[in-house]
């Protein structure tokens, strides 16, 4: 399995990095995770949009589905390679958001839930729904050949049972949205709760994301090694990189 960065900020584009979104591939399969503002640009580099096997959305704020409509409009203004509309799946608890994963010539919708493992391709997805202001489900994909495990927090504050959901990944990718010493209400992880999730779910690598334009990313990454007693596989992300699983 392999993971291609294609946004990692929270909230909004900065310094030409765009929103949270991966291209996740094993064998010819491609999926697209999330589609944050400007991620289409960065797909386009590594893939032929249309080559797209599915898409999957973790929820449906801005950040994440951005690029979600142009998507559609990409595939109905094109003519298709193989299959006639991409796969888009969601969760059904917003119905409005939900609806609009279909257009015309172009995709249709389909619902997950996190009580039913999800077969695509080759990925078994299982989900766990996160504490946020909207529905959100953190993911956890799985190669069916290999076993290598990708788990993904999608937006949420840390809560105790993210522990076993992620545990024993190959790959941990967590919203990592906060400094340690922030004060406020919190809906996505700090560093220290992004440290603690990483050693206690005993994955082998963390990637932190979904990272605040307005923090110093260095200085997020040095925090997060901080409380961690694994340090040295703990990394920031980079549009473009492709990050093959050992």
């Amino acid at each position: 399995m392999k993971i291609t960065v294609l946004g990692f900020y929270g909230g909004y584009p900065s310094q030409k990095i765009g929103t949270t979104g991966y291209l996740v591939q094993s064998g010819d399969f491609n999926l697209l995770l999330d589609a944050g503002s400007s991620t289409l640009l960065e797909l386009e580099k590594h893939i032929n949009p249309l080559e797209l096997d599915a898409v999957l959305l973790t929820h449906y704020h801005h950040d994440h589905t951005a690029d979600v409509g142009v998507l559609q409009y990409l595939w109905q203004l094109n003519e298709k390679i193989g299959k006639t509309k991409l796969p888009i799946y969601g969760h059904n608890e917003d119905p409005l958001n939900f609806g609009a994963l279909t257009w015309p010539n172009a995709s249709e919708g389909f619902a997950y839930n996190e009580d039913t493992k999800l077969e695509l391709g080759p990925f078994e997805i299982t989900f766990q729904k996160t504490v946020h202001p909207v529905p959100a489900f953190a993911t956890r994909i799985e190669d069916k050949t290999s076993r290598q495990v990708f788990t993904f927090t999608s937006d949420t504050r840390f809560f105790d049972e993210l522990v076993p959901f992620a545990q024993n990944s190959d790959l941990l990718i967590t919203d990592t949205n906060f400094l340690e010493s922030y004060k406020g209400t919190k809906w996505h992880l700090s560093t220290k709760e992004t440290a603690k999730l990483f050693d206690e779910s005993a994955s082998k690598r963390l990637i932190i994301s979904h990272l605040s334009p307005l923090l110093e990313l260095n200085q997020v990454l040095k925090e997060t090694r901080k409380f961690s007693s694994k340090p040295s596989r703990i990394g920031l992300p980079e549009v473009g990189r492709v990050i093959e699983l050992e």
